[in-house]
């Protein structure tokens, strides 16, 4: 889900071509979401095996991530440690959504409506241990740095941001903001045409870029009164937010609170089982690792072909022809000279 900021934030449309010579801290698990929602049949179906292993997602990490090393960007992929123990309830909620959408999906199946179908399916299955695994498996294949988080993945990625290691965090979400991360680039694995829900129209997708010092600026407040107004409006560790308080209205309490971020709390009318200080903690100094790598390596090419066409059915001439394409890059960004793209 993720903190709702959007309203209150103001983003630059680029193209991919723009990032070219950047290193991108990507949210896995926001990417992998992605990947299983959108990858699919039109009937919501996601793409599978002749044995029914479910491969939308390996089907994303790879393609996507061979677009992104083609355009020359060096993606780092962060992936999710242990979740904190607050936000427990959030995810057996969110385990009960999938299963109603899975139900729904299945109805609607039956019944015959292939719009009604894809839209319940896109939100009725959940990441698996397997995904996960065979994620990493084909980056680490690719040649792609992986990064294990100690905790949440988007708090790592804004860690490694911070300290210069990357040039931004890539996520759909807002969460690294109120991590510290310096910048954001939403859309960066979602590029292309998307159809709009429910209505036969689609739109052009381009990444977004959101500089954390320019909306502190324009909101005129703090990072920690960021985080305050995110904990206010609703993060995954209490979703949905204060009730009756929207971003603009939490924008105006904040404010009123400038000596003082956490008097807020005190303010409002608090529903939640978890302390909202220790939320704010949370996102303040969250657990974090020193020990990783964002060096791009050497594919290993024959491993990789056997890994997706053998071992997942994928078209043996597509992914021929896009390891080709991966190791090119390889040798471009290798050279380390951005010319190399222009």
């Amino acid at each position: 889900m993720g903190v709702k900021l959007k309203e209150l934030v103001r983003s630059k449309e680029v193209d991919l071509e723009d990032l070219a010579g950047k290193t991108i801290a990507v949210d896995a698990f926001n990417a992998m979401y992605q990947f299983l929602a959108k990858i699919r049949q039109p009937d919501g179906t996601p793409l599978m095996t002749s044995w029914g292993e479910i491969t939308s997602v390996h089907s994303g990490v790879f393609y996507r991530t061979a677009n992104l090393l083609e355009k020359g960007i060096i993606p780092v992929y962060v992936f999710d440690g242990e979740k904190p123990e607050f936000k427990m309830e959030t995810v057996m909620e969110r385990l009960k959504v999938r299963e109603e959408a899975e139900r729904k999906w299945l109805e609607s199946l039956e019944a015959g409506d292939l719009e009604e179908a894809r839209k319940y399916a896109q939100a009725a299955l959940n990441l698996t241990d397997e995904m996960v695994e065979d994620a990493k498996k084909i980056l680490e294949l690719m040649g792609v740095p992986v990064v294990q988080a100690p905790s949440e993945g988007e708090a790592q990625a804004a860690y490694m941001c911070k300290r210069g290691d990357v040039w931004a965090v890539g996520s759909q979400d807002y969460d690294s903001l109120m991590f510290g991360s310096p910048r954001l680039v939403r859309n960066l694995t979602i590029t292309g045409k998307r159809k709009l829900p429910g209505k036969p129209v689609y739109v052009e997708v381009r990444p977004e870029i959101i500089e954390l010092n320019q909306v502190l600026k324009e909101l005129g407040i703090t990072r920690e009164q960021l985080v305050v107004l995110g904990i206010l409006v609703g993060t995954d560790y209490n979703p949905g937010g204060v009730k009756g308080i929207g971003p603009k209205r939490a924008l105006e309490i904040v404010k009123k609170y400038r000596d003082d971020p956490l008097k807020v709390f005190s303010r409002v009318e608090w529903e939640f089982n978890i302390d909202p200080v220790r939320i704010f903690e949370f996102f303040m100094s969250p657990p974090v690792t020193e020990e990783y790598s964002v060096k791009l390596k050497k594919p290993k090419s024959d491993e990789l072909i056997d890994f997706m066409v053998r071992g997942h059915e994928f078209s043996r001439s597509r992914v021929e022809k896009v390891v080709k394409q991966v190791e090119e890059a390889y040798k471009r960004l290798s050279a380390g000279s951005l010319e190399a793209w222009f």
